[in-house]
C-alpha cells in the first residue's frame, strides 16, 4: 500500500503530525516508530505513565531508553548517558514533563536569521493551541488544547523545593508564579505536563484520542534503516520490523525522529556531509554540509547535598518543582541560567553513606558553543557520536561559574538549615579559584537532555541550513525534517514544548 505521508518517529512531533494530518479523512498516514505501542492508559507500563519518579524510564539499559552515550567535554574521560524515549510518544514518554515555553526573543532570533515565520507573534497561537493550562486563564495560555499544563501549589512543594524558593527570595530574586509569561523571570513553580501524577506524553494526549480513525495507521518496532530515493525525489522508506526488511512508499516522507535519530537516518541515507558519507560507503544522494551540525543543548553541572535524617524524601513525590532563572552578569541575553532544585538526586538517588541527597542544577539556557554529530557506521543499529563540546567557550564557562558560586550562597540562606547536612559535590578545594572551579566543571559537566539544532532550519545561504523555513529539506522533493533539530538555536527552556508547537505549525502547512 502507498501512503499519502509516512511519519518516521512518533515522539513529541511525530504524534502531534499524524493526529493532526489525519484529520482529513482524504489522507492516508502511516507513523512509524522503533520502540512499542502501548494504545491505552491501562496496558501502558509504570515507569512510562508514571511521571514523578523518573529512574525507572530513564535510567541505562530501561526498556523504554535507547541508553545512547555521548562526549561532553573533550578532556573528559568517561562518556555521559544521553537517554532517549524508544516507545510511542518519544522523549515525552520519559522525560521529567517540564512544559516550559522559550523567552519571545529567542523565536524572534530565529526569524531574525531568515525564517519570518518562526517569530514570537507567529508561534504564541500554537503555544495556546497545544494546551490546557489549569492554572493561568489570559491571552498568553491556551484553554483547550491537548497537553494539560499545571504547578505544583505551595502547600504540596517538598521540604526541598521549598527551602530553595524562600533561599531566592531572601537573595532579591523576584517571585515568578508564570514561568510561560514573556516577561518571566525569578523563581516559581515549573509548568508541568504532568496531571496527578500521570504523565501527559503526546502519545497520551495527541495520539490515542482519534486511533479509531480509518486513515491513520500506528505501527510499533519499525526500525527505519533509510529513506529511498527517486532521483532528488523521496518516495519511500526501508524499516525492519519482526527481523524481516521491507518497503513502505509514500507521496510525501517527515522525519521526526528526533534530533539524534533524523540527522542519523538522514545519513544513512545518502544525504549529508560528502566526505562523511564516502568514508562508510554510503551512496551520496545529496551533498548537505549541515547535517549533524550545529549541535545545541543546555550545558549542566549538579551541585549535590546530603540531607539531615529528619527530612523526609519519597521517590513517589515529584522530583522538580522550583526553578530560578536569571540573567547573568554581564550579559545581553535575558534569563540564559536557570537552577533547578531537585527532590532527590538522579542518576545516584542515595549517596554512599545511605543518606538521601538532593541537588540544585545549574544549567547554561543559551550556550555560544556548539557540537556535532558525526556518523560512525552504516549500520543503523549503530549510534553516530555524539561530540558536545560544552564549556570550550570561555564565556560559557563564567556564567556556569557564577552559578555555582550563586548556589553556594543560596545554600547559606536560613531556609536550608534544618534541610542540609553536608555538601558532597563541589569540594570546598574545588571552590578555590576560578581555575579549580574551571577544572571541577569539566569533569562534572553533563547535558540536560535537551539536544536540538542538528538539521537546522535557515535559507539556502545558511551554510549550516539542512531545512527552510517550512521545514522542507534544502536540494530535495517530498521530504520534511519536523523536530527539535530544525531549531536554529535552542530556547531558553526545556525542549518539549517548543518541539509540540513546531508540529503544530508545520501541520498547518502541510494540510
Amino acid at each position: 500500500m502507498k501512503y499519502d505521508v509516512i511519519v518516521i518517529g512518533a515522539g513529541s512531533a511525530g504524534c502531534v503530525l499524524a493526529t493532526r494530518l489525519s484529520e482529513d479523512p482524504k489522507r492516508s498516514v502511516l507513523l512509524l516508530e522503533a520502540g512499542p505501542d502501548y494504545p491505552d492508559l491501562e496496558h501502558t507500563p509504570d515507569a512510562i505513565k508514571n511521571g514523578y519518579d523518573l529512574l525507572p524510564a530513564q535510567s541505562p539499559g530501561t526498556p523504554h531508553n535507547w541508553s545512547l552515550v555521548g562526549t561532553a567535554y573533550p578532556q573528559q574521560e568517561d562518556p555521559i548517558p544521553v537517554p532517549r524515549g524508544k516507545v510511542i510518544g518519544g522523549s515525552s514518554a520519559i522525560n521529567g514533563q517540564i512544559f516550559l515555553r522559550g523567552v519571545p526573543e529567542d523565536y524572534d532570533t530565529w526569524a531574525a536569521e531568515g525564517n519570518d515565520e518562526w517569530g514570537y507573534i507567529k508561534v504564541l497561537p500554537y503555544f495556546r493551541k497545544l494546551e490546557t493550562d489549569m492554572d493561568i486563564r489570559d491571552d498568553f495560555h491556551g484553554s483547550d488544547g491537548p497537553i494539560t499544563v499545571r504547578r505544583h501549589k505551595q502547600g504540596g512543594w517538598n521540604p526541598t523545593q521549598a527551602a530553595f524558593y524562600q533561599a531566592c527570595l531572601a537573595s532579591r530574586f523576584p517571585e515568578d508564579l508564570d514561568m510561560n509569561n514573556p516577561d518571566s523571570f525569578g523563581v516559581g513553580p515549573f509548568p508541568m505536563n504532568n496531571r496527578d501524577g500521570i504523565r501527559v506524553r503526546t502519545a497520551l494526549a495527541y495520539l490515542n484520542p482519534p486511533r479509531h480513525r480509518l486513515n491513520l495507521t500506528v505501527r510499533g518496532d519499525v526500525l527505519a534503516w533509510r529513506i529511498l530515493f527517486d532521483g532528488k525525489r523521496a518516495t519511500g522508506v526501508e524499516v525492519e520490523s519482526g527481523g524481516e526488511r521491507f518497503i513502505v512508499e509514500a507521496d510525501k516522507i517527515i522525519l521526526s525522529a528526533g534530533a539524534i535519530a533524523s540527522p542519523h537516518l538522514l545519513m544513512l541515507s545518502g544525504v549529508g556531509p560528502r566526505e562523511q558519507l564516502r568514508d562508510l560507503g554510503i551512496p551520496v544522494v545529496h551533498d548537505l554540509q549541515g547535517v549533524g551540525q550545529n549541535l545545541r543543548d543546555h550545558p549542566l553541572v549538579a551541585v549535590r547535598m546530603r540531607i539531615k535524617e529528619s527530612v523526609p524524601v519519597s521517590a513517589d513525590s515529584p522530583m522538580m518543582q522550583i526553578a530560578l532563572r536569571y540573567t547573568a552578569e554581564g550579559s545581553s541575553t535575558r534569563n540564559d541560567v536557570q537552577i533547578m532544585a531537585t527532590s532527590y538526586s538522579i542518576p545516584v538517588g542515595v549517596d554512599p553513606s545511605g543518606r538521601d541527597s538532593f541537588s540544585l542544577i545549574c544549567m547554561l539556557e543559551l550556550a555560544n558553543g556548539s557540537g556535532e554529530l558525526r556518523l560512525t557506521s552504516s549500520d543503523p543499529h549503530v549510534q553516530p557520536h555524539l561530540d558536545y563540546r560544552f564549556l570550550v567557550d570561555p564565556w560559557d564557562r563564567r556564567r556556569l561559574r557564577e552559578a555555582v558560586r550563586l548556589c553556594i550562597r543560596l545554600l547559606e540562606q536560613d531556609s536550608y538549615k534544618d534541610i542540609v547536612d553536608e555538601r558532597l559535590t563541589p569540594a570546598d578545594h574545588d571552590l578555590d579559584s576560578e581555575e579549580s572551579l574551571d577544572d571541577w566543571l569539566m569533569r562534572n559537566v553533563s547535558t540536560t537532555h535537551h539536544i536540538s539544532g542538528t538539521c537546522k532550519m535557515g535559507p539556502e545561504s545558511d551554510s549550516l541550513a539542512v531545512v527552510d523555513q517550512h521545514c522542507r529539506v534544502h536540494g530535495l522533493e517530498g521530504l520534511q525534517v519536523v523536530d527539535a533539530s530544525v531549531m536554529p538555536n535552542i530556547v531558553r527552556a526545556n525542549t518539549n514544548a517548543t518541539t509540540i508547537m513546531i508540529a503544530e505549525r508545520v501541520a498547518d502547512w502541510v494540510r
